[in-house]
């Protein structure tokens, strides 16, 4: 149980009135992006009804917390961390059998054919349900059963901040033939006032519709909370840092982005030339002029739906890597500098900025912080009662003991977990990176110092197990000083070179030894292996274990072939494989399934809920 100091100290926060409703206690949870997800009612992909199952199932198997990815209306490269509003759900999740008026034969036969046409269940969403699914809805809409009620207006009132225009921009998206509304004609482009107007007008229907659309799925997401309250089941959603360039936030709200740049982050050890993301960065000091309002008013809508909030790269509220807009693509992150530029300035930024969301919410908020962080970052995290993320495969001493840490040195004010939506799966990761090096980076280091990567390569790494990128060191090359001889380098040009060495060389051995399993280490992972690295998560101090649906179900031989390929985002890339995975059975079968009692008892075991 959390020692009464830690519980203590989180009295004293902000975040205190957060910590009351839910109880610090010791919880388990899983992550589960709803398109990974089907029942046998699914229409292609799982929706909001489905959630309901899900809930069942989290109550099942013990879990007290279901996280889901961000639900925004997704863009063009179907990422849900760009997407085309902060506000609008994704309507590929509507359950169209929900609405009113979809047990009439016109629409009940059009939702059988796509059934047929698109069943769920398949090891990857086709996104090409969303447009045969908005056909369905046009045409219940038509019906005309509720499109003028008083709960509707009442919604359409409620939510004006963002809704007029965001149906607006949808569209005049449409009539402008899909294009980005920086391309539009500049009287659309530029929102002057009296062509908006008439375009309303016009297309008043169309834009209704986009209202209904919404409202219908407000209603269908708050009825899942409700039911997860009455199951006991917190919901804990995503809020995306950054928006679209393409989105109505932007095209409504010009002034509080900075339009010249494209957000990303710098070259690290995972990826040599860091990432461009391309969203805009934000005019932070014309967000706070206008009272944080925009802020404010995403927290008020997620609340409707979560009782938790995970906030998206939190390290960007403190600092963003902003890259110049017309950088060369390929240079990816390598050309960015840090908004604001001066560090002094990082501390009070983050703090001002997640004071005013703590105090905006009814939510308690948890943090990403992975990555590159600076020290204020967790300091004020700290200070506001807000959990950060510790991930098992990055929890380590990286200066002295470059070793794992033990369950007991995790962070008490964290979330936990083996892996998340951006990595791979733990057992690819066990099979394929731990104990490598990526071979990208270690390439453009070499070039660097005047290295021949060439000629070092073979005398380094290991090449019948190396794969994917990534570089396995030769058992051989067992001491720095050998390490250092054959780059042919003095040891003070290659202190990044040593630090890299130092983390990765024999890692697979050390969590080896954590696991205390008997025997010879084993390369591929087993039931038995990530059996122990769950218990690890699972007995750490941390307040919340949370893992992904993915590494819940290797405990059961669930999911077969290459643990490699069955990710949900390679981050850098653009993949019909990318936000799309779909797990190998129905949620009705997971409810059945032996696996359920097993994640029960090592949730109790671990003394969490």
């Amino acid at each position: 149980m959390p020692g009464k100091d830690n519980l203590r100290s989180l009295q004293k926060t902000v975040s205190a009135d957060k910590w009351k409703k839910i109880g610090a206690q010791r919880r388990a949870g899983v992550v589960v992006p709803l398109f990974s997800v089907y029942s046998r009612n699914s229409l292609g992909v799982g929706d909001l009804a489905d959630l309901k199952l899900l809930i069942d199932w989290c109550v099942k198997a013990g879990n007290s917390i279901l996280q889901l990815l961000p639900m925004n209306e997704l863009g063009s490269v179907l990422c849900p961390y760009d997407s085309v509003c902060s506000f609008a759900l994704e309507p590929v999740y509507l359950s169209l059998e929900s609405i009113p008026g979809s047990e009439r034969a016109p629409i009940k036969d059009m939702i059988n054919r796509i059934k047929n046409v698109f069943p769920a269940g398949k090891p990857n969403v086709d996104y090409r349900i969303r447009d045969e699914k908005l056909k369905i809805a046009w045409e219940t809409f038509q019906l005309g059963l509720d499109d003028n009620s008083p709960e509707l207006n009442k919604y359409r009132e409620d939510n004006s901040y963002w809704l007029e225009d965001f149906a607006l921009f949808k569209v005049l998206k449409s009539c402008q033939g899909g294009r980005a509304w920086y391309e539009w004609e500049e009287k659309y482009r530029d929102r002057q006032a009296q062509a908006l107007e008439a375009f309303r007008k016009e297309h008043e229907k169309e834009i209704l519709f986009q209202v209904w659309l919404q409202w219908n799925l407000f209603k269908q997401f708050g009825s899942v909370k409700q039911y997860a309250h009455k199951k006991k089941i917190l919901i804990k959603g995503d809020l995306p840092i950054l928006i679209s360039r393409d989105s109505s936030d932007v095209w409504a709200h010009r002034e509080f982005f900075k339009l010249e740049f494209a957000a990303g982050a710098p070259p690290d050890m995972y990826c040599s030339k860091g990432q461009r993301w391309g969203m805009p960065t934000y005019k932070w000091e014309v967000i706070a002029a206008d009272g944080y309002r925009y802020l404010k008013e995403k927290l008020k809508y997620a609340q409707n739906f979560y009782n938790i909030l995970r906030i998206d790269h939190v390290v960007g509220i403190f600092r963003i890597w902003g890259i110049p807009y017309n950088d060369p693509l390929e240079n990816q992150g390598l050309n960015g500098i840090f908004d604001p530029k001066d560090e002094k300035e990082w501390e009070k930024h983050g703090r001002d900025i997640l004071t005013v969301m703590v105090k905006s919410t009814s939510m308690l908020l948890c943090a990403e912080d992975l990555g590159v962080i600076p020290k204020a970052c967790p300091k004020v995290l700290r200070e506001l009662g807000i959990l950060g993320n510790d991930v098992q495969r990055w929890t380590k001493d990286w200066v002295k003991k470059h070793d794992f840490s033990k369950p007991s040195e995790y962070r008490f004010l964290s979330v936990v977990m083996l892996s998340t939506h951006d990595t791979t799966n733990w057992p690819a990761w066990w099979e394929n990176e731990a104990g490598t090096f990526d071979e990208g980076l270690f390439m453009r280091r070499c070039a660097e110092r005047g290295i021949d990567f060439n000629c070092v390569k073979p005398k380094l790494f290991d090449p019948d197990r190396s794969r994917h990128g990534r570089l396995r060191w030769l058992e051989a090359v067992d001491s720095a000083e050998k390490y250092i001889s054959i780059l042919n380098k003095k040891p003070e040009e290659l202190k990044d070179f040593i630090e890299f060495y130092e983390n990765t060389y024999r890692e697979k051995e050390k969590l080896w030894m954590h696991f205390k399993i008997k025997g010879p280490m084993r390369e591929k992972c087993d039931a038995q292996i990530i059996r122990c690295a769950l218990k690890i998560t699972l007995d750490s101090g941390a307040l919340f274990s949370i893992q992904l649906i993915t590494d819940w179900l290797y405990l059961a031989d669930l999911i077969k072939g290459d643990p490699y390929d069955f990710r949900m985002n390679t981050p850098g890339t653009t993949s019909a494989n990318n936000w799309s995975l779909t797990i190998p059975l129905s949620l009705e079968e997971l409810l059945k399934h032996d696996v359920c009692q097993d994640i029960r008892r090592m949730i109790s075991s671990a003394e969490r809920i």
